[in-house]
């Protein structure tokens, strides 16, 4: 089992360009969907995980699912494989070419790439809100998200990312106390 997480992960990191925010598609699609490693509500919590700790997401999401399915080995497979083709690949260019991006096909490549790591990236945020629990307050604080960060986009305002996700874990906090107390006095919300 830690063979087909580590063989998994190496192709997840092997065909995934642009970083761990093109990756979680790929992972959700073969660990979710595929392979039914892992719940969709146990991947969007990854994916809030992993954001929010130090570390690559990418590298984050593999550690976890590698240590749902085999515990510490299969957490160690799975970097390793997520990990290990981007180190070669990386590696061997640094070996032979000095000047790689210099190189007009291998730029006009990369520029392409960016669009598809741009297309992996909405899929997976559209995949997350489609399955997302259809209540109000997660509907405002999406739509929030969205305006602040089109608004923060737009204008060139600089706020820090960690200053978003701390204010959207204040509203949780918030509403989830709200939630609690009111279910205590015997209300709903």
């Amino acid at each position: 089992m830690a063979i087909e997480l580590f063989i998994t992960f190496v192709r997840i990191g092997l065909f995934t360009f642009g970083g761990g925010y093109a990756m979680i598609s790929l992972i959700q699609d073969i660990c979710v969907e595929k392979k039914k490693w892992i719940s969709h509500d146990e991947m969007m919590d990854i994916t809030v995980i992993a954001e929010s700790t130090p570390g690559p997401i990418a590298i984050n999401c593999a550690t976890f699912v590698g240590y749902k399915r085999r515990g510490m080995v299969g957490a160690i497979a799975a970097t390793t494989g997520v990990v290990l083709p981007s180190f070669i690949i990386i590696y061997l260019i640094s070996l032979f070419l000095d000047r790689f991006l210099e190189i007009a096909w291998i730029a006009s490549a990369f520029r392409g790439i960016k669009i598809a790591v741009g297309i992996l990236i909405l899929d997976a945020a559209l995949k997350m809100i489609r399955k997302m629990p259809k209540k109000l307050f997660q509907i405002t604080v999406l739509i929030i998200a969205f305006l602040t960060m089109m608004a923060v986009n737009l204008f060139s305002i600089k706020v820090s990312s960690i200053t978003l996700m701390v204010t959207a874990g204040l509203c949780s906090l918030i509403a989830f106390y709200v939630k609690n107390s009111m279910r205590t006095e015997g209300r709903s919300l």
